[in-house]
């Protein structure tokens, strides 16, 4: 992997070009994003893990460094066959994964019902209960047709608010620039409202009643201010899942790679390499 976080390596998938990387060495663990971001956003928390585990990172199809395509299916059913065609492309029979947002909606779809093993499991301000969507992402789901047309200038304003809006420290502007790009243009806007207009709340409802059936050992982690998805939920989450562990990010918002990552990264790498307490009879 290059520097500035460009993704060298490439999967073809069936919904176009995945773009991906590995770095570090030890047991793999695979990060996995939400929207409107990409793997970016797990950059400082995948160095800092790739001190002892081989970290697998990648954009979603159609986000990010990956392909971009008009006829592109990005539901999330689709990006968990993704994933999981991913899993088997690495040879990875039981990583650990660690899932933001859609991310973590992505993760369970995988383990659910894609029917991949994971060795431990975390999710991170994940999508994962109704009600789900924040009150821009609904109305551009009903509006996309008209948003779609604004000018250029005003859908910039708009993906860059977007972008910065889950971030409770102020992002420099070169970090804003990298999230809000994969999103401009004629084919970046069209991407970024089809992947909104194809999502909605069944994909996680057809999931939530699975909840209690999760075995592998799982650690809920959230933004103590998440804006978009209430920390009230990430509770509820922890409650569903027998045995999860719950714990929040103090004075980090919904994007907690960005407002606390060296939190993030040790709660991260203590869950996945302390010992967990035998089960009862």
């Amino acid at each position: 992997m290059r520097e500035d976080w460009t993704l060298t390596r490439t999967f073809a998938s069936e919904q176009g070009s995945i773009r991906w990387d590995v770095l570090g060495a030890g047991p793999p663990v695979v990060l996995v994003h939400g929207t409107p971001f990409s793997s970016y956003v797990w950059r400082d928390v995948a160095r800092a893990l790739s001190h002892r585990f081989t970290v697998y990172v990648w954009d979603l199809a159609g986000y990010g460094q990956s392909e971009q395509g008009a006829d592109q299916d990005v539901s999330l059913a689709a990006q968990g066959r993704v994933f999981a065609a991913l899993l088997d492309h690495w040879g990875l029979a039981e990583p650990s994964v660690v899932g933001h947002d859609f991310g973590g909606t992505v993760a369970l779809r995988t383990l659910l019902l894609e029917q991949r093993r994971y060795a431990r499991l975390v999710l991170a301000d994940a999508v994962a209960l109704a009600p789900w969507g924040t009150g821009f992402f609904r109305l551009a789901s009903e509006h996309a047709a008209v948003l779609i047309e604004l000018p250029d200038p005003l859908h910039e304003s708009l993906v860059r608010g977007y972008v910065s809006w889950p971030m409770r420290r102020r992002p420099p502007p070169e970090v804003v620039d990298r999230l809000a790009a994969p999103w401009l243009g004629a084919a970046g806007k069209a991407a970024l409202y089809r992947q909104i207009v194809q999502n909605n709340q069944r994909f996680t409802d057809e999931l939530e009643p699975h909840y209690r059936d999760i075995t592998v050992p799982t650690f809920v982690l959230w933004g103590e201010q998440d804006q978009w998805v209430p920390v009230a939920q990430g509770r509820q989450l922890a409650g569903l899942i027998p045995g999860a562990r719950f714990r929040t990010i103090a004075g980090a918002d919904h994007l907690v790679q960005h407002d606390a990552p060296a939190a993030v990264a040790v709660e991260i790498a203590a869950f996945l390499t302390h010992a967990l307490p035998e089960a009862g009879p």
